[in-house]
């Protein structure tokens, strides 16, 4: 029978999966046409394991995610020229009458 139970893991563990919710002027028009969300991700996270860290954390049910890659920008510090780094973002599309509290 334990053979069956899947083993629940600990919250913690998907913080490091979930870096922090973007608050953008378009995320939040997304939030309210759309009821999606936009979080910043570890860079070695997929799909399956951000849908599964937004579902224990926030108690929401999740209908779709999607991958974004960001591309490093060109900036200028102190007058030499350097990068940002890459990053990735993902959109999280709740279910009808679930939301997420983000502010």
């Amino acid at each position: 029978m334990a053979d069956t139970q899947q083993k629940q893991a600990a919250p913690e563990q998907y913080y490091e999966i979930l870096k922090r919710p973007l608050v953008t002027e378009k995320s939040t028009s997304m939030t309210e046409r759309c009821n999606q969300y936009a979080f910043q991700v570890a860079s070695t996270t997929n799909k399956v394991e951000v849908r599964k860290a937004v579902e224990v954390l926030f108690g929401v049910r999740v209908s779709a995610v999607n991958m974004i890659r960001m591309p490093s920008k060109h900036r200028r510090m102190f007058g030499r020229p350097g990068a940002t780094k890459p990053w990735k973002k993902a959109i999280v599309t709740l279910r009808e009458g679930d939301a997420i509290d983000v502010g």
